[in-house]
C-alpha cells in the first residue's frame, strides 16, 4: 500500500480531507484509479471538494468534525458504515483499543483525532501487527505508532501526543 507523498494535505486545515481522501484510496477501487492517475492540482482540488461536502455548517478554519470525517469515509466504505467515538482514556479511563484494531485488521483503516489540550489533526490507521501503521497527511508518510503509546496519549510522529477520537467501522 503505497500512500505517497501526492498525497499531502494541501493547506492547514485539510488533514481531515487528505486522510479521507487516503481511506478513500485504500477502501473504493474505482476511486483508487480515479487519484492514482491524478495530478497534483487535482488532488489539492478534491481534498477542497471534500471538505465542503462535509463540513456545510461548521467552519471550514476550524477543520474537520469527527461526524464529518464519519460522512467522508462512508463515501467510499464499499458499503460498510462507520462511526465515532471519542478515545476512551481521555480522562484517566482506559481503552482496551480492541475495535480499533479489529477494524484494521479486517483492512478497514481508522481516523484517529489527536491534539494536546484540544484535538487538532487527522491521521489514518492503516494497518496493524505490533505497530500501527498511520498514514500522516501533513507529511504524506506512514508512520509507525505503539498501541500501548496510542493508550497512553505518548504519540509521537503524528503531530500531536494525545488521541481523542476514532473513525471506525460500526
Amino acid at each position: 500500500m503505497d500512500l505517497g507523498p501526492r498525497l499531502r494535505q494541501r493547506d492547514g486545515v485539510s488533514c481531515g480531507p487528505a486522510a479521507a481522501v487516503a481511506a478513500g484510496v485504500l477502501l473504493d477501487p474505482p476511486y483508487r484509479r480515479l487519484v492514482g492517475g491524478a495530478d497534483d492540482d487535482w488532488i489539492a482540488a478534491e481534498q477542497r471538494r471534500v471538505h465542503a461536502r462535509v463540513n456545510r455548517l461548521w467552519p471550514r478554519a476550524l477543520g474537520t468534525t469527527p461526524a464529518a470525517m464519519v460522512a467522508a469515509i462512508d463515501a467510499h466504505g464499499g458499503g460498510v458504515r462507520y462511526r465515532w467515538r471519542l478515545f476512551r482514556g481521555l480522562w484517566g479511563g482506559r481503552d482496551s483499543l480492541a475495535d480499533v484494531l479489529a477494524a484494521v485488521g479486517a483492512g478497514r483503516p481508522v481516523a484517529m483525532l489527536v491534539g494536546t489540550v484540544v484535538p487538532r489533526h487527522w491521521v489514518l490507521i492503516v494497518a496493524a501487527d505490533a505497530r500501527l501503521r498511520c498514514y500522516e497527511p501533513s507529511s504524506g508518510r506512514l508512520r509507525d505508532l505503539g498501541p500501548a503509546d496510542v493508550r497512553a496519549g505518548r504519540l509521537t510522529g503524528v503531530g500531536y501526543p494525545r488521541p481523542f477520537a476514532f473513525v471506525l467501522p460500526r
